[in-house]
């Protein structure tokens, strides 16, 4: 398992998240070739997922249908 310092990575709140700090999923584009992305709603020091750039475009394809 690799860590990454992420204590300086510029988070961004997905346009989903609502504006009362609930329901946010942040991700940032510090590490490159991977998508670190975590829920705003643990804290600022909670769990992070890291995905492969690839696969994370991937899944939004999906979504977006």
């Amino acid at each position: 398992m690799h860590q990454f310092d992420l204590s300086n990575a510029q988070w961004h709140a997905s346009s989903y998240s609502n504006g009362d700090g609930g329901n946010c999923v942040e991700v940032t584009d510090t590490v490159p070739g991977l998508v670190p992305v975590r829920d705003s709603k643990l804290g600022t020091d909670g769990p992070v997922l890291t995905f492969p750039s690839r696969t994370w475009t991937h899944f939004l394809g999906l979504l977006r249908g």
